[in-house]
Order: C-alpha cells, then structure tokens, then sequence
C-alpha cells in the first residue's frame, strides 16, 4: 500500500500551510528528520474524503484530485543492464493540499499556491551496493510544479512523469540528479488493478480513513540508468502504486511495511500492514494476487504469515530494520523467501524510511519460483526498539 507514505506527508503541514498558500514570495522552510508520529499533523477540514465505492475514469484518473488532502504517483522498479548489472530504482510525487478548495487565497501573484509538491528519488546499484537517494519540494506555482490529467504530466522542476499518449500510457519517466538519472518507458504488461473493495481501500478506523487506489502491478520498462559518467540501457519490470486521500492514522497505529513482489511465473502480489503500537499487524493489512491473465485476488492477514529473519540496524537513526522475511499465505499457496538485496536502502529525507529492492525464492503452489521486488518499511527508524 505503500503508498500509504502520504500519511507522512499530511505532517507537512508543518512546512508552511495557509502561509505557503497565501504569500506571493519566500520558499517552503522543511523541518527535517520528522517522525511518524510528528507527520500525522495536519488539519483535514474541508477536503474531500475517501467515504464510498466511486467508478474509476481514465485517463482523467491519472491526473490531480485538488478536492483531497494529498496524493501520489508511486513508482517502484527492478532493471538489468545488457551486461547483466542490476539496479534497483524508486520515483514518486507528491501533491500535498495546503488549503481546502472552499478557501479562497487572499494574494493574485503567480507564485500563490493551494499546492505543495513533494518529490522522492532512489536508485539502488545492487551490484556495487551502491545507495543514492534525493528529495525536492516545490509550491506548485509559476511552472514549478503541478500535474494534469490530458495530457498526462506530474512535475516537480525537471523532475517529470507524462505520457504522450491520450490514454496516459504508455508512461515515461525523467529524473536526474548530479549522482544519478532515470530515463525511462513504463508499458503495462497488464491492466491496472484496484485495491481493496472496488478501489475504497481502509487504513483505519472511522468513515473517510481510507484511501482511492490502483496499481499497475506488472510494467514493461526500457530506457537508460545514469551513474555518475556511466549511462547504460536497461529493461525489466516496474510498478505503480496511485493513491490519493484525505485520512491519518489511527493513535495506535506506528508505521508499516509494504511489499511489491514480481515473479518469474508471472503473478504479482502486494501485502501491507500496518503495525500497532505493540508491533502487532493492525486489522487494516490487505494485499491483492494478480495472476498472469490479470485475474486478481484480494488477501489479508487472517491467511497470512510473515515472519521477520534477519535485521539492520541503521547507522543514521539508530532504528532496526527487518531485511529478510518468510511469506506465506495458505489460501494461495505462497512460501517466499525475502532478502534486501543490501540493507542500506534508508532514505534520509524529511521523513526517514526504507525502501529497497529485495530478491525472491520460494515455491507457489508446489512450483519453485523466483522474483524481485520492492519493500517499505516505515516507523523503525522512529524508535529503535521497534523492530519486530
């Protein structure tokens, strides 16, 4: 679900709020190194909540939904090189609401803005365990930032995904640092998949806490990963996680771990919970099996087991991560074996998290198979005894 990092980003009403809106001029000041729990901030008056079961239009659903707090376009994915080396990548945007639609801004000047953008980078060189993370926020005004429907096109300065397409696919993807670029094509090898009942996707107690969500789970990418001086041509598989909401989490809820997993006899399977306070899953962890003809099965942890086998501990904020796991689900006949292809994958951003790519090994219905993945794991970095 992971795409549940929205929640972090709702705390961002810390940065500025109704003065980011309202003033002509100045930059965002970002308070760093927030936990969880400080991001659950924010007030949701006014916004449009996630209350019922809606119909899904595309391609006007790729693009912005200004009535809702907060959005993402999530994108996770594993390439190889034509000379076999194998990278890992995360890209994702955000759009975080500074003031509902009702209020009306009190300045005319090109820079006011109702529209705070966030952006996360990450690329993991899994053979040289090579870490390379980045984070930008802009108003989204004067060019700076936005996202529309039609076209398709989601930006944050040079930071862009679009599509010229109508339909909004294929997708592509440019972002570039002085460490590190992406240049990539993202084709759906299946279509997209809507998450909980119907779409509506709850993530904890009371009306409107909940989520609009679809995935593209399997994504044909080609293009090119940048390190330093060295550009070379890669494919494989991505995945996209949308989301948008108005919602928190619940007191006891502390964090949570997403799993985004591709393997070699063509499902695909998503799982996330959300942890207690007492690390214990939450009733609010679903999941979805997506089957080579696109045939989708929903999930949830009354038939699952995941058992955490090995940890890290991160030298940057102290926390213990999990970083290889045993999946099972019974009911479909899932036993995998996951392990980060190398612990240090925490993104030190405004809100500290793990997310890394990670290799599969295991069996599903009695067949061996293989993969690769994604995993996020927030929460850990917050308070280091709580790593379960």
């Amino acid at each position: 679900m992971s795409r549940f990092l929205f929640l972090l980003v709702l705390g961002l009403g810390l940065v500025g709020t109704l003065a980011f809106v309202l003033q002509p001029e100045g930059e965002a000041q970002v308070q760093t190194a927030l936990s969880v729990a400080e991001a659950m901030g924010g007030d949701t008056t006014g916004y449009a909540r996630a209350d019922v079961v809606r119909p899904f239009i595309f391609p006007a659903d790729h693009g912005p939904h200004p009535d809702f707090k907060t959005e993402w376009w999530y994108y996770t994915g594993n390439l190889t090189a034509e000379d076999g080396h194998r990278f890992g990548y995360q890209v994702t945007l955000f759009r975080i609401g500074l003031a509902p639609p009702a209020v009306v801004p009190t300045s005319s000047s090109d820079w006011a803005t109702r529209q705070l953008y966030m952006g996360h980078f990450a690329v993991s060189d899994l053979d040289e365990r090579q870490f390379y993370d980045a984070e930008r926020f802009s108003r989204g005004a004067a060019g700076l930032a936005g996202a529309q429907a039609s076209p398709f096109r989601v930006w944050l300065e040079d930071w862009t995904i679009f599509s010229a397409d109508p339909s909004g696919l294929p997708m592509e993807i440019e972002f570039a640092t002085d460490e590190v670029a992406l240049d990539l094509t993202l084709t759906p090898a299946k279509p997209h998949v809507l998450q909980g009942d119907r779409g509506l996707d709850p993530k904890g107690e009371g009306v409107g806490n909940a989520s609009y969500y679809y995935s593209f789970t399997r994504l044909n990418t080609t293009g090119t990963v940048t390190v330093g001086t060295d550009t070379r041509p890669v494919s494989g598989l991505s995945w996209l996680d949308r989301e948008w909401s108005t919602s928190a989490l619940d007191d006891n809820q502390v964090g949570w771990d997403w799993f985004a997993l591709q393997l070699s006899n063509g499902y695909d399977l998503m799982y996330y919970q959300i942890r207690e306070a007492d690390g214990t899953p939450s009733r609010f962890t679903h999941g979805v099996v997506v089957d080579p003809a696109a045939e989708s099965v929903q999930i949830d942890g009354a038939g699952t087991v995941l058992t955490v086998t090995d940890t890290w501990t991160s030298p940057l904020t102290g926390g213990t991560y999990p970083t290889a796991w045993r999946f099972e689900n019974v009911g479909q006949g899932v036993d995998l074996t996951l392990t980060a292809f190398f612990p240090e994958q925490e993104l030190d951003t405004s809100v500290r998290y793990w997310e890394g790519a990670v290799q599969i090994e295991g069996t599903m219905r009695g067949e061996p198979v293989t993969g690769r993945g994604y995993v996020e794991m927030t929460g850990y970095g917050d308070d280091p005894s709580r790593a379960s």
